[in-house]
């Protein structure tokens, strides 16, 4: 039976709006740099409905222009900037996000700029030495609260926090986005089960099961399916949703889930918004252009797109 979406669909134009920015953003900078292309279009529905709509986030508290990175954290290091500030301040009834597969970094930038939370010009930092703007982010890259480290370590890291907030009786809510490649980590599957053992109902996984992964299509290197039921196995309220479609999204986040994590596996293209994608599947975790003519035909895919 499908689940109805919450009424004033206003707010789905809205959320396209960030999802198509998002695309864009990440498609100009691949034109021009090359880059993690394909993540962006098979989650810019999911992160624009976080940004948008799912997430309880108080207003960014970093700078627009990302300061250099510093050094580590510390008592003595009092001008530290967390990634986490772009994400509001962590006041108990605010939400806390956790990207775990940092790769996906270019489409988190990407959601703050269209969100307002970081400005444009953030981006001309990109990957560059002595910048916190990292094509892999860490703990200080704006929009990232911890380091990931190997995938699929995030999730253990999100859970500790989930605990400790109902310990306090934080109203807040923590959010996970995973990979579906990551799920091939046993560590997920542990964090999974510790969470469901803990009765934690104050967190949202996401995962964006677009099918494709380093070393190509997913059920190639290790399958996952029926990935669902493996998450309820594992006892964790597990839907199935469209990751391209937002009342869709909307309306498995409203799931009752009492006792037990939240899981969404969010199905999607990696090639969404942007066609000539398909002509590289699957080798799509990495977009450089070997020939000029190719970067043309991109530049024309972008230019197609509009403002």
């Amino acid at each position: 039976m499908a689940l109805a979406p919450r009424p004033n669909d206003r707010w789905i134009a809205e959320c396209q709006a960030l999802a198509d920015g998002i695309r864009r953003r990440v498609l100009s900078h691949t034109v021009t740099h090359g880059g993690y292309l394909s993540q962006a279009c098979s989650s810019a529905e999911v992160v624009g409905f976080l940004y948008g709509r799912g997430m309880n986030l108080g207003p960014s508290e970093g700078p627009l222009v990302p300061p250099p990175y510093s050094v580590a954290p510390s008592k003595g290091n009092p001008g530290y900037t967390s990634g986490m500030l772009y994400n509001g301040c962590r006041a108990a009834n605010k939400d806390r996000f956790f990207l775990s597969p940092t790769h996906y970094a270019m489409t988190l930038y990407a959601a703050l700029i269209e969100s307002g939370r970081l400005g444009p010009d953030g981006l001309s930092q990109f990957n560059t030495d002595g910048s916190t703007v990292e094509m892999i982010g860490g703990e200080h890259s704006p929009g990232h609260e911890t380091n990931g480290g190997s995938l699929g370590q995030t999730i253990s890291q999100a859970a500790g926090v989930a605990w400790a907030r109902r310990r306090k009786g934080d109203a807040g809510k923590v959010w996970v986005f995973l990979s579906d490649g990551e799920c091939q980590e046993g560590q997920v599957w542990e964090a999974i089960m510790n969470l469901a053992f803990q009765k934690l109902d104050n967190i949202h996984i996401v995962v964006d099961n677009n099918g494709q992964q380093v070393d190509g299509r997913t059920e190639h290197v290790m399958g996952l399916e029926p990935l669902d039921a493996k998450f309820t196995a594992f006892g964790a309220r597990c839907l199935r949703a469209d990751g391209h479609d937002l009342a869709a999204l909307d309306a498995a986040f409203e799931t009752p889930h009492p006792g037990k994590p939240l899981v969404v596996i969010a199905d999607t293209d990696p090639t969404r918004g942007i066609g000539l994608l398909k002509e590289r599947w699957p080798n799509l975790h990495y977009i450089r252009f070997k020939e000029e003519d190719e970067r043309a035909r991109y530049a024309e895919a972008l230019k197609a797109m509009g403002d």
